[in-house]
């Protein structure tokens, strides 16, 4: 929600998010006609990192083309908001400016790398983010060096699981 804000300069309210197993369609654009244009690739997040880095030209991707006879199908559903809470939290911290949504992407990095390491469970992921963003959220919209600052913060704060938050 928060990457497509900004790369589609629309309102939070103009944007919808869709479970899509195959992660084929990376996002869709509906336009005032009905119809709808995508951006299509493979589930490899080099190819959207590398857009935004070259914007607005275009270089050749280490990352393969998608091979939409090999994908079979494209299936699409609403999210189950009550599951998965962090749509939610992603939407609110994306609303209230780039201190939270900084938060949040630090403290999404610590919590998945908890989950895998086992020491946080599934439902630890959106208390762990909702923290994160209540402690480091608020504030006017920091500078790049903020901005890394609080990256190491969240980090620092999230990865024992204490939750306390630590002073510079």
């Amino acid at each position: 929600m928060i990457e497509a804000r900004w790369l589609y300069d629309v309102p939070y309210e103009a944007i919808d998010v869709v479970i899509h197993p195959q992660s084929v369609v990376h996002s869709a654009v509906l336009f005032t006609d009905g119809s709808v244009k995508a951006q299509l690739g493979t589930p490899d997040m080099r190819l959207p990192i590398q857009y935004a880095l070259t914007y607005p030209d275009r270089q050749p991707s280490p990352a393969a083309p998608p091979d939409l006879v090999a994908a079979g199908r494209l299936d699409f559903r609403a999210p189950d908001v009550l599951r998965f809470p962090s749509l939610a939290i992603a939407r609110d911290a994306g609303r209230a400016g780039s201190r939270a949504s900084a938060a949040l992407i630090a403290a999404d990095d610590v919590a998945v790398a908890r989950f895998l390491a086992g020491s946080l469970d599934f439902p630890g992921i959106p208390r762990l983010l909702e923290q994160a963003v209540t402690a480091f959220g608020a504030g006017t919209d920091p500078d790049l060096d903020e901005l890394v600052a609080l990256d190491a913060d969240v980090r620092a704060t999230f990865a024992t699981g204490s939750g306390e938050r630590r002073e510079r």
